[in-house]
């Protein structure tokens, strides 16, 4: 079985967990509070160890085998606390022992190149991440009455979420077709002057850490819309961090992973050149072209507060930003509430239009 990594207080025996609000690691049983970097040496540790493959030895005999799949999508880990028995999938890289609740981290997930470079800390606890949830669901107006008050959440945790940071230089160059139009009216005719332009964009760019999700539990679009981050406030990474919360390993490569930061950096690049194309009646984007050089990336873990709930057998996931507290995540709608207001509406646009006749009828008169 694999080994774990658990931190422990020197002054009760306690295990340690990292707290958002100070931002340090804290004791939840004696209160005693510690720097992070006093726990170091553990993180000094993994960058010697080397890292060992898993064994999953059965008896051929036994009538329930694991596949070949499932021995490579499993593994399991012995509590340092209780000895219970952990079993996780492979890409898990810090949870809790379900029998006594310690926080641990598994270390081979940090060791040798598998260590991120950063890290951005929690800086939202669980309390925050319920408070947001109950002020998303607030004000919906199609929203069903009952998913108020009989929804509960299923399901709350902070998770660190592996991304591949991506730096690059870019130059880019766009072509559009432009109009620019004119009326006027002199006592015997109304004018429309129309004139055609070809307009020509072209700039350079550097791009930072632009943040792509490894991990395939993690929907990108979800992801992606509770960004940005303020990676200024990112650390040199250590486990320590980890503690208290649930931590996934990538399982997209950063190879696998370019496409998708060639995707925004080239949409980044092409919507940075159309914002400059101003005064014009119309524009038409004609082509575009974009070339990337210098690119480089690094790996860091991200925290995210994930919330499931069930409403009428269906599952709805929400997600936060764990440093900013953007909150996202869609809701259920109520049929019959969706259709009186778009009857109501569609009422209110036929009362306006009835108005504008006639006040254009007595202008006529």
């Amino acid at each position: 079985m694999s080994s774990l990594q658990e931190y422990t207080c020197p002054s009760c025996g306690g295990k340690v967990e990292f707290n958002t609000a100070l931002q340090k690691m804290k004791c939840p049983y004696c209160d005693t509070v510690y720097e992070p970097e006093a726990f170091s040496e553990f993180d000094e540790a993994l960058n010697s160890e080397e890292v060992k493959a898993d064994e999953f030895n059965w008896d051929e005999n036994s009538q329930n085998e694991f596949s070949e799949d499932e021995k490579n999508g499993i593994r399991s880990y012995i509590c340092n606390t209780c000895s219970g028995e952990i079993v996780t999938d492979a890409t898990t890289a810090a949870t809790s022992c379900p029998y006594c609740g310690n926080p641990v981290v598994m270390k081979e997930h940090f060791a040798g190149l598998l260590k991120p470079d950063f890290v951005i800390p929690f800086k939202l606890d669980k309390k925050q991440a319920v408070e947001a949830y109950k002020k998303h669901i607030i004000g919906k107006k199609l929203l069903p009455s009952i998913f108020k008050d009989r929804n509960h959440i299923d399901e709350i945790k902070g998770i660190y979420v592996p991304f591949w940071l991506y730096d690059a230089a870019v130059s880019g160059s766009a072509q559009y077709k432009a109009t620019t139009v004119r009326h006027w009216s002199d006592s015997n005719y109304n004018y429309t002057e129309t004139r055609h332009y070809s307009v020509f964009r072209s700039g350079n760019m550097a791009f930072a850490k632009i943040p792509v999700d490894g991990s395939t539990k993690m929907a990108d679009e979800l992801m992606e819309s509770i960004e940005p981050y303020d990676f200024s406030e990112a650390i040199d990474f250590s486990t320590a961090y980890l503690s208290g919360f649930f931590a996934d390993k990538y399982d997209v490569s950063a190879e696998e992973s370019i496409i998708r930061a060639n995707e925004r950096i080239k949409q980044s690049t092409v919507d940075a050149l159309r914002s400059t194309v101003n005064g014009y009646s119309s524009v038409i984007p004609t082509g575009n072209n974009v070339n990337m050089t210098q690119g480089s990336c690094k790996y860091a873990l991200y925290p995210v507060w994930l919330l499931n709930t069930t409403f009428n057998g269906e599952k709805f996931t929400f997600a936060m930003n764990g440093q900013t507290g953007k909150f996202v995540g869609d809701l259920p709608v109520d049929k019959g509430k969706f259709k009186k207001y778009f009857a109501a509406s569609a009422a209110i646009g036929t009362v306006i239009g009835f108005i504008g006749t006639v006040i254009y009828n007595l202008i006529l008169s």
